[in-house]
């Protein structure tokens, strides 16, 4: 049952045309926030997160920009301030996946695009949104969403393991840095969850049933189950969380390490 815990908020939430972004910007809505949808290429399902959001009688608008982009970053907040007035939500969800390619096969350019993406996105973000807060008082929640491989690496992951252990360790020193201001920054950390990443998965449900056999609960997240935490998060009911990182992965962590 909604209970207006962002009302009068406005987020913006990076790559939010599709999965946990989509998701958590419909729960925001839900609890009274206006959003700022960002996608990169598919305008389609930011328009369904648009539409969604103005479903539960919040106001939302749709811009398209490049997070390894500096100056669509720029344009990005620009429009947000433009359309809202302010911002106090900023959620770094947008990112790109495991190559795949061990680090021996691993090009320069496959690694480049995981780090801007992942890493120097958030960054830029960030950057802006604290400067924006900054101006306004203070206050305000950052977060950000990172992975269950910033700590358990995955042959073939370099570039998106690395990514998301540098995503951790942004989170904790902005907490630091920020914690005067009274701007919470705190970070998700999500196992298997059915998004586009885990699209293979969700098209053939024999491979699902492989996936998850290692997960003590033997099932991918969903994502709204992680829209819920990023709410908690976002809210008046974290003001004294900050520097922390929310494992959700249905206990695949502490399960890693059994039968050794």
């Amino acid at each position: 049952m909604a209970t207006g815990r962002l009302e009068g908020k406005v987020a913006l939430i990076t790559g939010s045309d599709s999965g946990i972004g989509q998701a958590t910007a419909i729960e925001f809505a839900k609890e009274g926030a206006d959003v700022v949808v960002n996608y990169l290429h598919d305008a389609d399902g930011a328009e369904k997160t648009r539409a969604a959001v103005a479903a539960e009688g919040r106001k939302a608008i749709v811009v398209q920009a490049d997070v390894t982009d500096e100056d669509q970053v720029a344009s990005l907040f620009d429009q947000a301030v433009d359309a809202f007035g302010s911002l106090d939500i900023l959620m770094n969800n947008a990112g790109v996946d495991a190559s795949g390619k061990e680090v021996a096969e691993l090009s320069t350019e496959v690694w480049d695009h995981a780090i801007r993406t992942n890493v120097y996105g958030p960054f830029f973000c960030c950057r802006r949104f604290i400067q924006l807060r900054l101006d306004a008082g203070g206050e305000g929640k950052i977060i950000n969403v990172s992975s269950v491989h910033a700590d358990n690496p995955n042959p073939g992951g370099a570039d998106y393991d690395c990514s998301k252990g540098a995503i951790r360790m942004l989170t904790r020193t902005l907490a630091l840095e920020l914690a005067p201001h009274k701007i919470n920054v705190n970070s998700l950390a999500p196992g298997m969850v059915l998004t586009p990443f885990n699209q293979p998965a969700i098209d053939d449900p024999e491979l699902l049933e492989e996936q998850v056999q290692s997960i003590p609960f033997k099932r991918a997240a969903e994502p709204t189950e992680i829209a819920k935490l990023a709410l908690f998060l976002a809210s008046s009911d974290a003001d004294y969380v900050t520097g922390a990182s929310y494992v959700m992965d249905g206990g695949l962590m502490i399960n890693l390490g059994q039968g050794a």
